[in-house]
This record gives C-alpha cells, sequence and structure tokens, in this order.
C-alpha cells in the first residue's frame, strides 16, 4: 500500500518526562521503499555494461593486433570501469530494497561500499597502466596509429555517452558521480590516444604513446581521491559533504524557547539519503509545536527526511557529555 507522503510525526511522551519524535520522510512503493528525489537502481547501468564490455574486447583485440599498449591499457582501464559500473548499479538495486528485520535502515549502506570499492579499482587500474607505460618508455615499440586512432575515437563516443546519462545525479548521488567520474575519465583516456595515435603517425616517435597514458593516469588519480574520501568518510558515518552541522545546531539554537542541543548526529544513510538525531534542550510548556518546527527546519533548510529529536526539559542526569 502506497501513502502519498510517509511523513509520520509521531510523538510519545515516556514516563520519564522527555518526548521523542521520529520523522521519516521517504516514500513507500509498492516494490519496498525508493529514495528521495533520485532513482538510482535504473537502466543506465544495464546500457552502460552491455555497450562498454564488447567495447573492451573489441579493443583489447586490436592492442594485441596493432602493437600498441596504449590501447591494451586503456582496454584494462575500460574494463575496470565496467566491473566499478557493475557494482555501482548493483548497490543502487540493493538501496531499493526494503531492509529485513535485521536491516532496520535497509541497504543504502551498500551504495557507499560500492562507491569505495570503485575509487580503490580505479587506483589499481592507474596503477598497472603507469607500470606498462614506464616499461614501454624504456623500449618503446613500434605501432599500427591509424587503427589506434580509429578505436580510440569510438571509445570516445561510447564513453561520453555513458557519462552524460549520469550527468544529471552525480551532485546529489555519490555512486551515479563515481559512475560519471569513470567515464569521464575514460572519454579522456580515449581522447589521449587518439591524440596519441595522431603524433605517432605524423612523427613516427612511439614514445609519445606511454607518455600520454602516464598524464592521463595522473588525472584520473586526482579525480578518484576525492570520490575515495568522500565514501570513505561515508562509510565511518561522518556528516556527508555539503551539510553543516554547525548551521544545523546554530539552526536549532535559534528555535524559541530552545536552550541547549547535544547528541547531535548527522550521517549518510546511503549515497543519497542523510539522516539526524538530536536531543533539545527546551522551556516551552508545547512541545509537540517545538517538535514539528525542529523537523520542518531540518527538511525543508538542510534537506534531512529522516530526524529523530528528544525533547528534554533539561539536561538529563545520565547523559556524561550535556
Amino acid at each position: 500500500m502506497a501513502h502519498a507522503h510517509g511523513s509520520h510525526d509521531h510523538a510519545h511522551d515516556h514516563s520519564h518526562g522527555h518526548d521523542h519524535g521520529h520523522d521519516h520522510g521517504h516514500h513507500h512503493g509498492p516494490g519496498g521503499h525508493h529514495h528521495g528525489p533520485v532513482d538510482t537502481g535504473d537502466w543506465r547501468y544495464a546500457v552502460g555494461l552491455g555497450v562498454n564490455l564488447v567495447f573492451v574486447a573489441i579493443e583489447f583485440a586490436a592492442g594485441v593486433y596493432s602493437g600498441s599498449t596504449a590501447l591494451m591499457a586503456d582496454a584494462g582501464h575500460n574494463l575496470s570501469d565496467v566491473l566499478g559500473l557493475a557494482m555501482a548499479g548493483g548497490a543502487a538495486l540493493l538501496a531499493r530494497r526494503a531492509g529485513g528485520p535485521h536491516q532496520t535502515y535497509g541497504f543504502g549502506k551498500a551504495t557507499v561500499l560500492a562507491a569505495m570499492a570503485n575509487a580503490l579499482l580505479l587506483i589499481f587500474a592507474c596503477g598497472a597502466i603507469a607500470l606498462e607505460a614506464v616499461r614501454r618508455l624504456a623500449e618503446p615499440a613500434p605501432v599500427m596509429s591509424g587503427l589506434i586512432m580509429g578505436v580510440a575515437a569510438i571509445g570516445f563516443v561510447i564513453n561520453l555517452g555513458t557519462a552524460l546519462m549520469f550527468m544529471r545525479d552525480q551532485h546529489s548521488d555519490l555512486n551515479a558521480r563515481g559512475a560519471y567520474l569513470h567515464m569521464m575519465a575514460d572519454a579522456a583516456v580515449s581522447i589521449g590516444v587518439v591524440i596519441a595515435g595522431g603524433v605517432i603517425m605524423i612523427s613516427g616517435w612511439s614514445m609519445i604513446d606511454p607518455l600520454v597514458s602516464l598524464v592521463i593516469v595522473a588525472v584520473i588519480l586526482i579525480g578518484t581521491w576525492g570520490l575515495l574520501k568522500d565514501s570513505v568518510n561515508l562509510a565511518i558515518d561522518a556528516a556527508p559533504r555539503g551539510v553543516d552541522v554547525e548551521a544545523i545546531r546554530t539552526a536549532f539554537l535559534s528555535l524559541p524557547g530552545v536552550t541547549a542541543v547535544h547528541d547531535l548526529h548527522v550521517w549518510g544513510l546511503s549515497t543519497t539519503e542523510t539522516a539526524l538525531t538530536a536531543h533539545l534542550c527546551h522551556d516551552r510548556p508545547d512541545g509537540e509545536a517545538l517538535l514539528v518546527e525542529a523537523q520542518v527546519l531540518v527538511r525543508g533548510r538542510f534537506r534531512i527526511g529522516h530526524t529523530t529529536l528528544q525533547l528534554e526539559a533539561a539536561p538529563l542526569a545520565d547523559c556524561p557529555t550535556c
């Protein structure tokens, strides 16, 4: 059964005199729950996967045939991305599954683990390409530049097309951002290989081939570092990027009647969803109204749908950090 907007605010008065209010702002559909404005588990991963897998096979064969390690390395790098896409897509599907009695938060965190694995995989691929390039610098080999340019140009079109599918969601979903970064990096690699092929064709200087791949590795590593940092932060339940915890604390304190805020925690439930818990000390007779105000504030200004707020007339004796 589907309720139009599942924000149920229930505040129960416990015998020891403080209120708890829980507010879960997500929509439930017939197939479990899906998250917020971003529908992550979708056809884009499947399309990206299929097209890229076929291309990886063609590109690797062309690399072997033409004697270009740049093409082979690019194929290896594309393969790492196909694996990355598979992980991101699988995690996005998992995140849409409703949690069982033990997974009370559902499987949203799978998206965080996938984003992290994705970043590590890219770093590994970079290492492999760099090793091969350094080996090639020591002993340059002649390559078939025309074939290299043709295959790499096709790769550029495929990668750019795949990246553009994920562009819209890249700021709201870390996983879509991982897929987007991957594919843009691949498009850059392919363009680099096309240029390298052209220069080799004109100058006959096959040393360009490994030099270009080293530059591309550096570019990819810079992009991956941010993804790794964000995903590790989410994994250790740090506040997601773009959420200012001190601003939330100040906003709570600005509510009429609120005297103190403690035990304020903000963390990511998945790459797209944020949760918050806090204890609010207040001197208002209308606790219910304060609960509603606080939840409206957090959802409206900070876009946080999952809030659990505890109202206290005074800091509790069993709270050492208050």
